[in-house]
């Protein structure tokens, strides 16, 4: 289970660590290492997400994969396993199983020296989308550049690129990469961009006309467009539309029966409706699906509302196993750890500490400066509370927080 999915939503990655069968007829060396223990396992899937065919469908992929990687030491079929466990995280929310095996198995691929240019970029790409999940930024922004100096006429890595540039905050750059983006390829991926960024620019009604795009770009059913849909609530919900939000929520659960971050979004329209019992029943529908520790930090709030201390203390128990859980696999988890001690433990020293940390690693990011005036608010240092408003409203972002400290 990991962090604040619907996060960033953040696009999600993953990879694990492989070893190689170095044995070919023309090769200098006849070495031949067995890599099949190596190559991260597949988890079982819990019944609720198993989509039919689908789980049949990944688990005969996997063990095809396996077989290749295992005999021929295949490039192109190590960046395939590496994509099954991206989409693997993101089904399931087993990142801190998954991020680590995309990663070794892509950088194996890597470091093989017959590796072709094609894949080395693929594995690029690749690879900086699963940094991107880690919430490495910078290092993801490295990657991708050196995928786009190997092929510059390409819509993903322009995507990849887009992602970083917006989380470092170098939003100017991104709208360009996404110029170039959509004029490659018009579709699910970079429509998404298009909204992210005319959010962060203050365009709510484009956002959401850009997002309503992606979706009907998308196939009914798919991930990804359950992906985009539930983006598309979620800008519904923070704006205050709250029954489009819900329409949305319950038309992705048509498609993907069990979609639970479908379900979390239900809950937290029914928090802010007022209807606390449902919510919390919706809520643990959700935490019995995939453990998100979105879901358990929703639930935390819902504790401490209703001033249920006992369990609040038991839930931020297993809260913060989750996390750590996500910082040992590689994961940065800074704001996470910030939004959990300002909002729910009431510790502003705490919270400014994460915050902090990740405001040197990226300084220029609107969501970064919204937490630290948000910290410098409750502490009443009014010097510091506009200095990271005016950074967290340089674009023009109309995001509901910042009326507040306004």
């Amino acid at each position: 289970m990991k962090i604040l999915k619907l996060t960033t939503k953040t696009i999600y990655f993953l990879l694990f660590f492989m070893g190689m069968i170095m044995s070919s007829c023309n090769s200098e060396s006849n070495k031949e290492t067995s890599i099949s223990k190596d190559v991260a396992e597949l988890l079982q899937r819990g019944e609720k997400i198993q989509m039919g065919k689908e789980w049949d469908a990944v688990q005969n992929e996997y063990a095809d994969y396996k077989k290749a990687i295992n005999e021929t030491n295949d490039n192109e079929t190590k960046i395939l396993m590496a994509k099954l466990f991206i989409k693997e995280a993101r089904v399931t929310g087993e990142h801190g199983h998954y991020y680590p095996g995309a990663l070794a198995i892509l950088d194996n691929a890597l470091t093989d020296s017959s590796i072709t240019d094609d894949l080395k970029f693929l594995a690029l790409t690749t690879k900086a989308g699963v940094q991107l999940s880690l919430h490495e930024f910078q290092q993801a922004l490295k990657t991708g550049n050196q995928a786009l100096i190997m092929n510059p006429t390409n819509a993903q890595i322009y995507g990849v690129l887009v992602d970083a540039n917006v989380e470092l905050g170098n939003y100017e750059k991104a709208v360009v990469l996404m110029d170039r983006m959509v004029a490659i390829k018009p579709d699910i991926r970079s429509y998404s961009r298009v909204s992210y960024l005319r959010e962060i620019y203050g365009d709510v009604d484009g956002s959401i006309e850009a997002m309503t795009m992606a979706v009907k770009a998308g196939y009914p059913g798919y991930e990804e467009t359950a992906w985009a849909m539930l983006t598309l609530g979620d800008m519904y919900k923070q704006y205050g539309e709250l029954n489009k939000a819900e329409k949305v929520y319950q038309a992705i659960l048509e498609t993907r029966p069990n979609y639970p971050f479908a379900v979390g979004g239900l809950a937290e329209i029914q928090v802010l409706q007022g209807n606390d019992k449902s919510a919390e029943e919706t809520l643990k529908q959700a935490m019995d699906i995939i453990p998100e520790v979105g879901f358990y930090v929703s639930m935390a709030e819902l504790y401490k509302r209703q001033n249920r201390q006992e369990e609040l203390n038991s839930i931020m128990g297993e809260i913060m196993v989750m996390l750590k859980e996500d910082t040992d696999s590689g994961h940065n988890m800074n704001l996470e750890y910030a939004h959990i001690y300002l909002d729910i433990l009431d510790d502003t020293e705490k919270a400014l500490e994460y915050a902090m940390d990740e405001y040197i690693k990226r300084p220029g990011n609107i969501d970064v400066n919204r937490i630290l005036a948000q910290v410098y608010s409750i502490r009443n240092n009014k010097e510091q509370l506009a200095y990271h408003l005016n950074k967290a409203k340089r674009t023009g972002s109309k995001h509901p927080e910042l009326k507040k400290l306004s």
